[in-house]
């Protein structure tokens, strides 16, 4: 099972040589991926709506980040975790990836999603209420735009004539896999997707979904071993042993990949490495 590491956008500071070091730590320690997460805008409550995140949190710019670290490191895998597809425009988002692919050498690994917050989407000027549907039909351009000389393409959202982009990626397709655990989303992820990144824990409800997710792949005549699946650790304290027993739970589910995602702070740097090492201890017991 391979190890993602969820890369600290709220802790790690503005300082560059501390995002680089952070990151070669996790490439040496043997980490088989890097996941940036993504939020352009911080907000306030209203309206009896709290944020997950208060406009005091820090995220990094994903793509930029990613094109970064591609620089530093040199065989780790990169990916977003998860980019907010549908608040961006497709074509930029195609862009920018294929670029994040060629500077790392055809590393990356495009995890999408759809967000829960509506106030980012109405201050990007995008639609809250079509965003899953947006999103399927995005995934369909951006594939398009990575591996076609030329596109045309005329959908709900989406009208271009004999356009491309260039210089393409190094993999095309970019491998794409969705964020969430909606019904929806497990569908559209067996569907036109290359993987699934559940944020739930390995109980019950994990077990349903992954029926439901293999009932899809199967109608669809795609097979489950040439599609991944990582399992996401939402942890609100540093305790090894929930983790492991996560990481046991998500191992007997079949998962390919597992990532510790913190709930709580770890601003001291030096923490943070040593949270990389013993969460790499975990999975390697």
């Amino acid at each position: 099972m391979q190890i993602s590491a969820w890369f600290p956008t709220r802790d790690i500071g503005t300082d560059p040589t501390q995002v680089r070091d952070w990151a070669q730590a996790a490439e040496g320690l043997g980490y088989d991926h890097i996941e940036v997460p993504d939020h352009v805008f911080g907000a306030t409550a209203r309206d009896g709506w709290s944020p997950l995140y208060t406009e005091q949190d820090s995220f990094h710019e994903t793509f930029v980040t990613l094109g970064y670290l591609a620089g530093v490191t040199t065989t780790i895998g990169l990916a977003s975790g998860v980019l907010i597809l549908p608040q961006r425009q497709t074509g930029v988002v195609a862009k920018q990836a294929a670029q994040v692919d060629i500077l790392s050498g055809g590393r990356l690994r495009l995890g999408i999603g759809v967000g829960w917050n509506h106030v980012e989407y109405e201050a990007l000027n995008e639609d809250w209420k079509t965003r899953g549907v947006r999103q399927r039909e995005q995934v369909e351009v951006l594939k398009k735009l990575w591996c076609d000389d030329l596109v045309t393409y005329e959908g709900r959202f989406h009208q271009l004539n004999e356009i491309n982009i260039t210089p393409r990626p190094v993999q095309r397709p970019i491998p794409v896999w969705f964020g969430g655990s909606s019904d929806a989303v497990v569908k559209r992820a067996a569907q036109i997707g290359d993987g699934w990144m559940p944020i739930i824990a390995p109980d019950h409800e994990a077990e349903t979904k992954l029926e439901l997710l293999q009932n899809h792949l199967s109608n669809c005549g795609r097979d489950r071993n040439a599609f991944g699946i990582e399992g996401w650790l939402r942890m609100d304290m540093p305790d090894p042993d929930k983790w492991s027993a996560a990481v046991e739970g998500w191992r007997k589910l079949g998962a390919d990949i597992v990532m510790l995602y913190p709930m709580y702070r770890i601003p001291n740097f030096d923490d943070q490495i040593e949270t990389l090492r013993r969460f790499k201890e975990v999975v390697s017991d």
